[in-house]
């Protein structure tokens, strides 16, 4: 057997992009979706800047957690990629590539950039039911037998890589697969060492999990993993539950005829991330906001650091989505609870919600 480790490159589409999953159904649309603007909120800014860390969300049954995660392949904007790299390497960039892109296939590093196509941002399922291998990659077993070639057949992580990675359930998940996700979550980088073949490949993606918090919670290790948490209720407003059952209605109808209705709004939503995004390095933070930022996690007894940079990356991604050139107290204000809640240290005598409590300290140190 050759000594040589090949990629499997996942299918694609005659015209070099990669399939759009579902295709054949439109997804929900997302700003279709009825109230729950946290959640939206969590999301877009993760959007605009995915070094936040993702966002877990968490709350009853049925009130559009993972609608509104598989709707957001529909509003984010494409992105370019290498032609026929299994990983979506850019080609704009000279750091963090896949082995392949980085020598361009022969070993030699190359001056030019390679050929790119335009593809949708990958939004990967992650199953509860999926395997390690499923995850992580593995030996085509098919080439090996019909070629006599190591051939590495790339995982979800692979597919993720530049992406979101999607776990619904994800309380639920196996504590092995967690262990893989922590890891690969703090290197940006999937390692695999198994059947003979050793393989890095980048897998930098933006963590987005969903769960009801009555079904177990999620290990301390992973949910710290997690930039922001939202919390979404059910709607008891009449007028809106209304809505949303019309809404769906519609949409269960005839889901073409319902995402051709929103499709302005959804463009109009593109338009304004993708602004935010350009925006993005030429917001300002000033000191003395970092300072309040840095007095809020200590006076809530954050511990590390992980909270004064999820704050700053959120509000810095919250001023320029809302066309800011600097960020103000008011946006640490907006983002101070979605930033904070899952890192506050749990007493099991404290009565207060955790979203009293950083209001509480929030009114105190940003008067």
């Amino acid at each position: 057997m050759s000594k040589e480790i090949l990629e499997t490159p996942p299918q694609a589409s005659q015209n070099g992009t990669a399939p759009t999953p579902n295709a054949a159904v439109p997804p929900y649309p997302f700003t279709a979706i009825v109230g729950q603007a946290e959640l939206k909120l969590a999301l877009m800014l993760c959007v605009v800047s995915p070094t936040i860390g993702g966002v877990m969300v968490m709350g009853h049954r049925g009130t559009a957690k993972s609608t509104a995660v598989r709707a957001l392949a529909a509003m984010l904007p494409p992105i370019k990629a290498v032609a026929g790299c299994s990983y979506s390497c850019s080609p704009d960039r000279t750091a963090g590539l896949c082995d392949r892109c980085m020598n361009h296939g022969d070993g030699k590093r190359v001056a030019h950039k390679p050929s790119a196509v335009t593809i949708p941002v990958p939004v990967v399922d992650l199953p509860l039911g999926a395997t390690e291998d499923r995850v992580c990659g593995t030996l085509d077993i098919e080439r090996a037998l019909t070629q006599g070639v190591q051939a590495f057949a790339p995982g979800l992580l692979a597919r993720a890589n530049r992406g979101f990675l999607y776990i619904d359930e994800v309380n639920l998940l196996e504590d092995h697969l967690v262990d893989v996700l922590l890891d690969v979550a703090a290197s940006g980088t999937n390692v695999v060492e198994r059947e003979g073949i050793s393989i890095r490949h980048p897998a930098r993606f933006v963590l987005v999990g969903s769960g009801n918090p009555e079904e177990g919670d999620l290990r301390p290790q992973l949910l710290d993993r997690f930039g922001l948490h939202a919390r979404i209720i059910t709607i008891t407003d009449v007028e809106e539950r209304v809505e949303i059952v019309r809404r769906r209605r519609a949409y269960d109808a005839d889901p073409f005829a319902f995402a051709a209705a929103w499709e302005k709004e959804t463009a109009k939503l593109q338009r304004k991330i993708k602004g935010a995004q350009k925006r993005l390095p030429d917001v300002v933070l000033p000191d003395p906001i970092l300072y309040k930022i840095a007095e809020l996690c200590v006076k809530l007894e954050i511990d590390g650091h992980r909270g004064e940079l999820t704050l700053s990356r959120t509000a810095t991604s919250l001023a320029a989505l809302e066309g800011h050139s600097e960020v103000k107290l008011e946006d640490v204000r907006r983002i101070a609870i979605l930033s904070l809640r899952h890192r506050l240290r749990k007493d099991p005598l404290e009565t207060q919600d955790d979203a009293v409590r950083i209001e509480r300290v929030v009114d105190e140190v940003l008067a």
